[in-house]
């Protein structure tokens, strides 16, 4: 890490680069300087002290001369020295957000730890590593969030685990109660990804499942059993025979947690059809344990394209079941138990897939009132 003696025209001159990246003051040990990939710049102290690393945010550069971030520096790093405990809000903001998911993975789900980590790798520490989690403002969470207007979904998605590390944080006495600066920051407008099949589809895509079953059943049963009953895919691609009993599916650990899925005659057809192997429907070939989506997708993207349905996801399987539910007038509320939701406003969100429903009942009632020959 390079050290020179600061000056404000060596801090203006600073350039922002992909990473963060530091210049240590060689006047006053401890103190330097942080560029983030943002542009912004701030005086910073960090010292090994009785065993521990101490950070600390001293100001913005752009608020602060040099000289005066170089004062305030001295005298933190004389009260620390001295003995004095450094403030709660030296703690940065990765080692909180490590707290934070240590306590989560007991009740995340595994999946969920798993995605949740890779958006915290990926999209939050590169630009709010080094923080000192007390700093962390409206305006930079603002900032990084632009930042990301090229991958919206990615954005959209990090901006949830974001505020939780921040709201633990005020739980944690490193903020103040109230605090968290990602509270009505407006996500980014995305078009929907909901596609439900019309009847005209499901029956392509049943004929080319029938025309692959020989060959290939525990995949044609598996699609079948995903449109049949709403499931999600993990939630039928880990189905144990013991789930199965009295004409129902006892789901153990779904996403909301264990439910019950009552089965139509046609999913309890193609259950009692596929072949009992062990203790799992959809068995792994060279490991024990279930299959897994890995090993439905590429079947998967070979019958949609057989079908004419390029653009059909497995999860749209899920969003055809909600449809059909609404066209046949379920409500919202039965639509919610049927796929297994946690939150009635989850459910809503397929209440769009009634539009085509709404067209035909305008189509027929201006026909009716329209005809004047009556």
């Amino acid at each position: 890490m390079p050290h020179l003696t600061l000056s404000d025209a060596r801090v203006r001159a600073l350039k922002p680069r992909s990473a963060s990246y530091d210049l240590r003051d060689a006047t006053l040990r401890g103190f330097g300087v942080r560029v983030l990939p943002s542009g912004a710049k701030r005086f910073f102290i960090h010292i090994q002290h009785r065993r521990t690393r101490v950070w600390k945010t001293v100001g913005d550069a752009g608020a602060l001369t040099v000289d005066e971030a170089r004062s305030r520096a001295a005298s933190l790093l004389a009260a620390i020295r001295g003995g004095a405990e450094a403030p709660p809000e030296s703690t940065r903001f990765e080692s909180v957000a490590e707290s934070v998911f240590r306590h989560h993975a007991r009740v995340w789900k595994p999946q969920t730890l798993y995605v949740n980590r890779n958006y915290l790798h990926r999209q939050i520490l590169p630009w709010f590593a080094d923080f000192s989690v007390a700093d962390i403002t409206r305006a930079d969470v603002r900032r990084w969030f632009a930042s990301r207007r090229a991958t919206p979904v990615a954005a959209d998605r990090s901006m949830p685990i974001l505020s939780v590390i921040l709201t633990e944080a005020e739980r944690m006495g490193y903020r103040p109660e109230g605090s968290n600066p990602c509270r009505g920051i407006r996500r980014y407008r995305r078009k929907g990804r909901e596609r439900a099949l019309t009847d005209a589809e499901i029956a392509r895509l049943a004929a080319v499942l029938a025309a692959h079953e020989t060959k290939r059943p525990l995949e044609v049963a598996a699609v079948r059993l995903l449109l049949l009953t709403g499931c999600r895919k993990s939630e039928v691609l880990t189905l144990r025979w013991s789930d199965y009993r009295e004409g129902r599916l006892f789901l153990r650990d779904g996403k909301s947690g264990p439910r019950t899925v009552w089965l139509s005659d046609a999913a309890r057809g193609v259950l009692d059809a596929v072949g009992r192997t062990g203790a799992w429907v959809f068995p792994a070939w060279r490991k024990q344990g279930p299959a897994g989506a890995v090993w439905l997708r590429p079947f998967w993207h070979r019958i949609r394209a057989e079908a004419g349905l390029p653009d059909v996801r497995l999860h749209d399987l899920r969003h055809t079941h909600a449809s059909f539910a609404l066209r046949r007038g379920e409500s919202v509320l039965a639509i919610g138990r049927l796929l297994g939701h946690a939150s009635a406003r989850t459910t809503l969100k397929y209440t769009h897939l009634a539009d085509s429903m709404v067209r035909e009942a305008v189509e027929t009632v201006g026909a009716v009132l329209g005809d004047t020959d009556r």
